[in-house]
């Protein structure tokens, strides 16, 4: 700038920044749960079957299904190596995988939608503390024009 007369002028600021979002919320309060009955078993599948209640339960029926079925009480409905049990607990396993999978899906595409959301709140902020900072930019180059423009005019009176 050269050293011309110029009047002081009023620096411009942006607004402070308006937070206008709702405020965050805990996951399990935005979902609305299951709504299906495949999504409700699915659930219920996933919640009960990873418990130690189930496994203990699983293993008395399976010890009570060995000394039942190898001891000489009653006539053994599946004999030693017990394949109809092998049988139960693979078709138990496949399905139990795929209730569970379907469950985490759910639970998933939930937790990727509120990502999402978090994201482009983070994405504002950002955007508003950029602008804030282009803004400070500028009133320091006003400010400094200013200053050059009242020393120019301290050195014309001297």
């Amino acid at each position: 700038m050269s050293c011309g007369g110029s009047k002081l002028r009023k620096l411009e600021f942006s607004g402070p920044y308006v937070h206008d979002h709702p405020p965050i919320r805990e996951l399990s309060d935005i979902d609305p749960g299951p709504s299906t009955p495949g999504e409700k078993f699915a659930d219920w599948v996933y919640k009960n079957l990873g418990s130690w209640r189930f496994i203990l339960i699983q293993s008395i029926l399976v010890v009570v299904w060995v000394i039942l079925n190898a001891s000489a009480y009653f006539r053994p409905w599946d004999p030693y190596p017990f394949i109809f049990m092998n049988l139960i607990f693979s078709l138990q396993s496949a399905y139990t995988a795929s209730l569970i999978l379907m469950s985490q899906n759910r639970q998933d595409r939930l937790k990727a939608h509120n990502d999402y959301l978090m994201n482009l709140r983070a994405e504002n902020e950002s955007k508003a503390v950029l602008d804030n900072f282009a803004a400070q930019n500028k009133a320091l180059e006003q400010i400094y024009d200013e200053i050059l423009a009242m020393r120019c005019e301290v050195k014309k009176h001297d």
